[in-house]
């Protein structure tokens, strides 16, 4: 990788730590703002810097939400980019660590995931000269503190990186609004900061964002969420398919007893997602509530005789699962982080990847009534007209999933011919 240049906020992250440095005398560094901003790269790069030229025999730590999203998002850019300067890096995958030896000093590095409240645990104990938290805002507050805490060596720093979340999530209060009283300095951007993001990429993000999403992405404000979830969602987005064979089927499943079921079944074309047919079912309008087995049924009507590569179902649905497995159907447990499945259900849509077609009536009436939960500090939807909002979310983030994974989308085991 080659680095034509840098912009100023670029090479403050990279200095800021230097003895000439205006900002020396500071404990940590915090970058907020729109993503594909230059932030990330930047800040892992000054983070092992300054770790080898300060540091010898110690150990740091660098956390994000898990550890795959950390080696996906941080680590394989950072480490070729690191080898290229003279670092010698050796990944340990199985133990979640690397070490580092530059210029006579050695140093490890360990890789923590913060994904929920018993994450703590993990950093507990451990003694570090340093961390870096990588999409710090997706943690919870407890595994940030405990992290902190653990820096008790005589010159150890703390390096953040986040998007913008809500005014009231706790680290916009905590940390940067309180940036000169915990002694940290506090660097805002935009995608204007990233010299090598050419104005056809950074119009291409505005097109993919609107709403919350738009203000905090491409904005990089930190801004409530307010109004409909899929503001942007019109009769655009709602197209037939197209003539001839699907390339590949899926269906997707949000499981209801009290609640209202929704199944949807898509088809693959040329790269992109057709929501071709949708099954419904609301027991309360109903007036009787339906079994495993009878929804088994309906899903095998849904599917018509295609051959469905996968089934990805709602993962609380845990009887339902393990009916549809004990029936033949190949399962995939749904992905249920609700914010980041909404902001990949969005990008999809608006990128013409995922398509709604006409036969769906209700994901189209639901996208009209999807809403965001203001009665609370945090983001929250309401819960209520979101169960084909809910199948549409789980479809969406195993697409992003397994192309991020670099599967080939045909290569799945298929389903049991009866």
């Amino acid at each position: 990788m080659r680095f034509e240049t840098f912009s100023p906020k670029q090479r403050t992250v990279l200095t800021w730590w230097c003895p000439s440095s205006p900002w020396v005398e500071k404990e940590a560094i915090l970058c907020d703002g729109a993503v594909r901003s230059g932030k990330t790269l930047c800040c892992g790069l000054s983070f092992f810097c300054w770790a080898m030229g300060s540091f010898h025999q110690r150990q740091f730590a660098l956390c994000g939400k898990t550890v795959g999203s950390l080696r996906r998002n941080l680590v394989r850019e950072l480490l070729p980019v690191l080898r290229e300067l003279g670092f010698h890096c050796e990944e340990r995958v199985s133990r979640n660590e690397i070490t580092v030896r530059f210029g006579g000093r050695e140093n490890r590095f360990s890789l923590f995931g913060g994904k929920d409240e018993g994450s703590a645990s993990l950093i507990q104990g451990i003694t570090l000269a340093g961390v870096l938290l990588d999409e710090v805002t997706l943690m919870p507050r407890s595994f940030v503190e405990q992290a902190c805490a653990r820096c008790s060596v005589a010159g150890s720093r703390l390096w953040f990186n986040c998007n913008p979340e809500g005014p009231e999530h706790w680290f916009y209060r905590e940390w940067i609004c309180r940036a000169e009283e915990r002694r940290a300095l506090h660097l805002h951007f935009t995608m204007a900061d990233n010299p090598s993001l050419s104005p056809e990429i950074r119009q291409r993000y505005e097109r993919l964002y609107s709403g919350t999403f738009y203000l905090r992405f491409v904005l990089g404000e930190w801004a409530a969420a307010e109004g409909r979830v899929y503001d942007f969602f019109d009769e655009s987005y709602v197209r037939a398919p197209p003539e001839g064979e699907m390339e590949e089927w899926r269906i997707s499943c949000d499981y209801g007893t009290v609640n209202p079921a929704s199944f949807g079944l898509w088809g693959r074309k040329d790269g992109v997602w057709y929501r071709v047919e949708e099954y419904y079912y609301d027991s309360r309008r109903e007036g009787r509530q339906k079994t495993d087995g009878e929804y088994a049924q309906d899903l095998e009507r849904l599917a018509g005789g295609r051959e469905i590569s996968c089934v990805v179902v709602d993962p609380s649905a845990a009887s339902f699962l393990e009916t549809l497995r004990r029936a033949g159907w190949r399962v995939v447990k749904a992905e249920n982080d609700v914010l980041w499945g909404i902001r990949i259900t969005a990008e999809l849509l608006r990128s013409g990847r995922l398509v709604i077609t006409p036969a769906c009536r209700d994901s189209i009436r639901e996208f009209s009534l999807y809403c965001w939960d203001r009665r609370g500090t945090e983001d929250k939807v309401r819960k209520e007209f979101d169960h084909a909002m809910d199948d549409i979310r789980y479809f969406a983030a195993l697409v992003k999933r397994r192309e991020q994974a670099g599967c080939l989308s045909g290569g799945f085991v298929e389903r049991r011919v009866f």
